[in-house]
């Protein structure tokens, strides 16, 4: 590997350094709110853990593990880790929490106490009570992560046309990764000064306590998760890394090539054989104890760190010095730091300044960003100053390592609940796509964001992928399904050829042609609406006919909306919403207009500023009640009623803003699914299926939802069809059941997936 630092410098090759993939596994115990192991099976909420792609099970049954997706960065990774999170605080059973720290909580007495994980596959509990057996349940229970590491493959086939030492790729990859991999644990040291975070082992780990005075990891020392010292593996070639492994294994040492537990491994498929013909295609680091600090256990700036700390093990220039010394000095030299009292500057502390030099140098070559200058010269201060370490935090934290653990735990499981609405990660998407999310995390279907703007995912369950957009836009409706419903002339056309109640009305292009209908409409009750339009956007309406003034301004408003615009009879009654999916009616909503209600005190501008307070009320769809508008459409409505935004409303008045009810323009959402009469959700099937629909939210408008009706009867009126109907809004009411309708999608798609 000669002449690397010239060929990741050159101007070709540097672009391609800054590329990688990154995938991470994190371990994490259940716990009680008072900080003892949890007693409970494993969420029963989450998908079977045989087969969950995400959310697994490690040793014990209170251990659970979270695995991401591949990603090419580390923002992403770190995104789904949070969303996982949510997914896992949010299904667990009496209050449980996670235990943030490495180290676990305070362990039984009694070694039967602690249960193995209960899987179906009887292979893998044995081997769980093989572990349990050599290294004993306890060192078992500690946690970490996992950082699966890979070069961009436009790197490493760039620099194997620049080089001339190996001739096939597969064995230029290999030496690649090997020599990373070497230099990684020579150096991991600096990892574990920087990252070590379990300074203390609490009640119960040892069954005699080796010093009561701080330090850096346990978890990375002796004392932690380790194989015995005779274990010892090569990684000079990839041939003798799979040699020792196999004789390990041949001899007993090792009963599973798995129970190899060195801070890297060399990963391609699970036959580690394999490794011979189709070489490594990335390498696992196993040294990453849990960040306590850290929300999911670990920083941005921790994964920064780790990506320029691995470029920089392939950057550096080899030494005559032998692989396997090499390694042994690695392995001194990282037990030292581990036991190092946290508070006390490092006896590496000039090898340290170095190799962060080296990371400089490196990173000013590449032009690497901001971010990873940042990181490095954070991490050259923590050199000169051990208070700055992680280890050193958690020492000078007032509080004992349990009560860190269960604080932590409490606040994490609080911002977890604290908007049940949003999935971490990406709140900034439309909320009934986060909750489609939330919902096929937990129940193990693969979930991948091809747009985030555009709210388009794959789904994939058992091999069957399907595309969704906006949540519930799927490949069950037909391409014309929703422009019929997009536009309202055409849906009432059609509803009405096959017998439903529509209103009647005319439909206008250009602002003369409607004004000069203006006297058809005067002197009855009219509704003005965009021609295609969705969330009620651009709606206003007028009960008792409307003055030409107040006709014109309703007219621009539409028209600001769509390029033309229906003028219809208002049928008097109740506007409800009917969620159909798949020819039945799964939740219907009353929404009541936005209001507010008058104190005698306050104008009607604070009174809205007062009710938006609500924390279930936001923006862009983001929770599931919208923020109350005081513009152009609320005004007008205020006028009709003699009012203004400086009005004050006498005690306990009921102030309308808006006539048409929508959720989206600040309105109230109240479940009726059990109270109305199953005529009518006959009725919305039945117009559903006229219109080709498989999921529709249809909009009727009732007199008296307890009065029987039929299709051909004037108890009723559809005003509207819309093919990506809100279900946040079902889901989250703002009184009344909860309708998991984002559940009910899953299914659609899916008809195998187990609840």
């Amino acid at each position: 590997m000669k002449k690397m630092k010239q060929l990741l410098s050159s101007d070709l090759i540097k672009p391609l350094f800054k590329e990688f993939n990154i995938g991470l596994e994190k371990e994490s115990q259940r716990i009680t709110p008072t900080g003892d192991l949890a007693s409970t099976d494993h969420p029963k909420k989450i998908g079977s853990r045989d087969s969950h792609p995400y959310i697994q099970t490690d040793f014990s049954e209170t251990q659970m593990e979270f695995i991401t997706p591949v990603f090419d960065s580390s923002e992403e990774t770190l995104r789904f880790l949070g969303a996982l999170h949510d997914v896992a605080l949010r299904s667990l059973e009496e209050e449980e929490r996670l235990w943030p720290l490495s180290m676990p909580p305070v362990l039984p007495k009694d070694d039967c106490d602690i249960v193995i994980a209960k899987l179906s596959d009887q292979g893998d509990v044995n081997y769980r009570r093989y572990l349990a057996k050599v290294y004993g349940k306890r060192k078992q229970m500690v946690s970490g992560i996992h950082y699966n590491f890979e070069f961009s493959n436009d790197l490493l086939e760039a620099l194997f046309r620049e080089q001339k030492e190996e001739t096939s790729f597969e064995a230029f990859r290999t030496a690649c990764y090997l020599k990373a991999s070497r230099h990684y644990l020579r150096y991991r040291w600096l990892v574990t000064y920087l990252f070590g975070a379990s300074p203390y082992a609490e009640e119960g780990y040892f069954f005699k306590e080796p010093a009561n005075e701080p330090v850096r990891s346990f978890r990375n020392s002796h004392f932690g998760y380790t194989n015995r010292p005779e274990i010892n593996v090569s990684y000079e070639s990839i041939e003798s890394y799979v040699a020792d492994i196999n004789g390990l294994v041949d001899k007993g040492d090792l009963i599973e090539a798995k129970e190899f537990y060195s801070a890297v491994r060399l990963r391609g498929t699970k036959d580690i054989d394999e490794l011979l013909t189709k070489g490594v295609s990335y390498i696992e680091l196993r040294n990453i104890d849990l960040n306590p600090y850290a929300e999911y256990g670990i920083t941005m700036e921790t994964l920064n760190f780790l990506h320029v700390f691995m470029m920089t093990m392939l950057w550096l220039d080899e030494t005559d010095t032998p692989a396997d010394e090499l390694l042994k000095t690695g392995t001194i030299l990282n037990e030292q730091v581990s036991l190092e009292n946290p508070l006390e500057q490092t006896k590496n502390k000039e090898e340290g300044l170095w190799l962060l030099k080296e990371m400089q140098e490196m990173a000013a070559k590449l032009n690497v960003s901001v971010d990873y200058q940042e990181v490095i010269e954070a991490s050259r201060q923590a050199l000169e100053s051990p208070e700055n370490t992680l280890a050193a935090k958690m020492v000078l934290d007032s509080r004992t390592n349990q009560e860190l653990g269960i604080e932590l735990g409490n606040e994490y499981r609080e911002q977890a609940f604290s908007k049940p609405y949003q999935l971490s990660g990406y709140r900034h998407m439309e909320l009934s796509t986060q909750i489609l999310m939330f919902d096929a995390l937990q129940k193990g279907v693969k979930v991948e964001v091809l747009d985030e703007n555009d709210q388009f995912l794959q789904l994939s369950y058992q091999g069957k992928s399907e595309y969704v957009k906006n949540a519930n836009m799927t490949s069950k409706d037909s391409y014309i399904v929703p422009l019929l419903m997009e536009n309202k002339t055409v849906t009432k056309k059609v509803l009405a050829k096959a017998g439903f109640r529509v209103p009647a009305g005319k439909e206008f292009s250009t602002m003369e042609k409607a004004e000069q209908a203006y006297d058809l409409f005067a002197n009855k009750g009219f509704v003005v609406k965009p021609k295609s339009t969705n969330y009620g956007l651009g709606i206003s309406i007028f009960k008792e006919g409307a003055s030409f003034e107040d006709y014109q301004q309703a007219l621009r408003i539409a028209f600001k909306e769509d390029t033309d615009l229906l003028v219809e009879e208002f049928i008097s009654g109740t506007e409800y919403r009917f969620f159909v999916l798949d020819g039945q009616t799964k939740a219907i909503m009353l929404r009541v207009p936005a209001n507010v209600v008058g104190d005698g005190k306050s104008s009607i501008t604070e009174l809205v500023a007062e009710k938006n307070k609500d924390s279930l009320r936001g923006t862009h769809h983001r929770s599931p009640l919208e923020l109350i508008q005081l513009g152009e459409i609320e005004q007008l409505m205020l006028k009709e009623q003699g009012l203004t935004v400086a009005s004050i409303p006498i005690q306990d008045e009921v102030v309308y803003l808006r006539e048409n009810s929508n959720v989206s323009t600040g309105g109230d959402s109240i479940d009726v699914t059990d109270e109305m009469d199953e005529t009518y959700k006959r009725i919305a099937e039945e117009a559903v299926c006229a219109i080709g629909a498989k999921i529709c939210g249809i909009d009727l408008i009732i007199p008296d939802k307890n009065l029987p009706s039929q299709k051909s009867d004037k108890t009723y009126g559809i005003i509207e069809a819309n093919f990506n109907p809100a279900m946040h809004m079902h889901i989250y009411p703002f009184k009344g059941t909860s309708r998991r309708l984002t559940t009910d999608v899953l299914h659609l798609l899916f008809p195998t997936l187990i609840d």
